[in-house]
């Protein structure tokens, strides 16, 4: 039962943070108008450089290996359907990204810098300051990303883009952006007011649904799990 608990709430801890972060999620579909000019000289990347762009909240990773390619992390619904990679191989759609958040399911990919980029500025090896870890050397890391291509389960609190890089290039798989989202999300768990507004939208549904399992139970569920996390 308590294992059961614990996967409800971080299949809705990952759709939180999914929806508090739907902008993310702009992976180039076609048609999109985006300037393709803010990134640095190609010739200054090494394989196996970390390369990182901003997108909305969040930052999207990948691996360089040479030759203008980058390995990165998508979900994407596609690689779980068809082994076709005619298909596969096409830019990820938003409609693609978001069904393979929503089925867990990814691809380790080797796209353009060009395309993994999407327009936005490329930080190189930022990991390596902010994380304040000594990298591996950057053939080993290319070779670890190599080894990871293909479909792979994805979670974006237990394994995102950031645990990929951050596993070729440290050897552990960590992610700061993960974990600073569950810290605020503590923070507000804490808070007593969260019980207060749960029970009054717990109460505001009884009375505009009906009383009925749907509504009664997380009416007295949720606000009962807050008060006693609290």
């Amino acid at each position: 039962m308590k294992t059961s608990v614990l996967e409800v709430v971080s299949l809705l801890l990952e759709k939180l943070l999914l929806v508090s972060n739907f902008r993310f999620f702009s992976s180039g579909a076609p048609g999109e108008d985006k300037a393709r000019n803010n990134f640095p000289e190609i010739n200054s990347f090494l394989r196996g450089d970390v390369l990182e762009v901003p997108r909305t909240h969040l930052t999207h990773y990948g691996i360089y290996l040479g030759d203008n390619h980058v390995a990165h992390m998508m979900p994407d619904i596609l690689v779980a359907l068809t082994d076709d990679k005619g298909l596969t191989q096409k830019v990820v759609s938003n409609k693609r990204l978001i069904l393979g958040v929503i089925a867990r399911v990814a691809s380790v990919r080797v796209d353009t810098v060009e395309d993994f980029a999407y327009g936005a500025k490329i930080l190189v090896n930022h990991l390596d300051k902010s994380l304040n870890k000594k990298a591996l050397l950057n053939e080993e890391v290319a070779q670890r990303a190599e080894e990871l291509l293909g479909i792979t389960p994805y979670s974006l609190l237990w394994n995102n883009c950031e645990h990929f890089v951050t596993y070729c290039r440290f050897g552990t798989a960590t992610s700061p952006q993960a974990d600073k989202f569950c810290e605020r999300l503590k923070i507000i768990i804490r808070d007593q007011r969260s019980v207060l507004a749960s029970a009054i939208l717990g109460l505001a549904s009884i009375v505009f649904l009906g009383l009925a399992p749907y509504t009664t139970l997380p009416a007295i569920f949720i606000p009962f799990c807050l008060w006693m996390a609290g």
